[in-house]
């Protein structure tokens, strides 16, 4: 008898054992996870662009993004007015949060100002920087594709919150293949001239622009 209940034991044992092995393999496997891929400062350290710096600090508001561009989904552009993302890479952070730090350093770089400092923070300066992300993808609509970037930038009097100036940035760049990993490589490269550009545009409107207004 008990060898009987010993042997039943282990036919029930052994179903059991295939039944479940079967249903492991239909289970879904787990998403991979995506490759990420950030925006990057220039490893060689920009010229200064202005002949000296001006008695003034700029204060660097947090970029913001235009719709379709705030998230940290990497993207492109098959055909006009439909924007996608792939499935499988994207940016370590959103586009804005990565830009901040990059124009902090062109701006330091262009030696224009007496200090650069990122909001908030609790230095005040008198002039304060803003900033949108127009346009951040990889366009392939031409051959090889290409990354696009277009930035706003507005230039602010602190005291009396007067728009001095404001310049729209739009640069491209080949991208070396067409995948994500080649198009974040443009993206770099468009990034990194436009700031350059903003960096110039800054350090003219310290030179030559209107002066700051009174402090209230």
């Amino acid at each position: 008898m008990n060898l009987l209940r010993f042997s039943v034991m282990l036919t029930v044992t052994a179903t059991a054992v295939v039944f479940l092995t079967a249903c492991g393999g239909l289970l879904p496997k787990p998403a991979a996870a995506p490759t990420l891929y950030a925006l990057e400062a220039p490893t060689a350290r920009p010229a200064s662009t202005a002949e000296g710096s001006m008695p003034l600090t700029i204060v660097v508001s947090p970029p913001r993004a235009a719709a379709g561009y705030d998230s940290a989904r990497i993207v492109y552009q098959r055909e006009p007015h439909r924007l996608e993302h792939f499935a499988h890479s994207d940016w370590v952070d959103t586009p804005a949060r990565m830009l901040a730090p990059l124009i902090v350093a062109a701006l330091d770089a262009s030696g224009a100002f007496r200090a650069v400092v990122s909001a908030p923070g609790p230095v005040a300066g008198e002039w304060r920087l803003d900033t949108e992300i127009l346009r951040l993808q990889q366009d392939f609509g031409s051959v090889p594709s290409q990354a696009r970037f277009t930035l706003r930038a507005t230039l602010v009097d602190s005291a009396t919150r007067r728009v001095l100036a404001w310049r729209e940035f739009d640069t491209a760049a080949a991208s070396p293949s067409d995948n994500p990993a080649g198009g974040v490589q443009a993206a770099n490269r468009a990034v990194q001239a436009a700031l350059g550009s903003m960096a110039g545009f800054c350090a003219e409107a310290a030179r030559s622009g209107p002066p700051p207004g009174p402090k209230p």
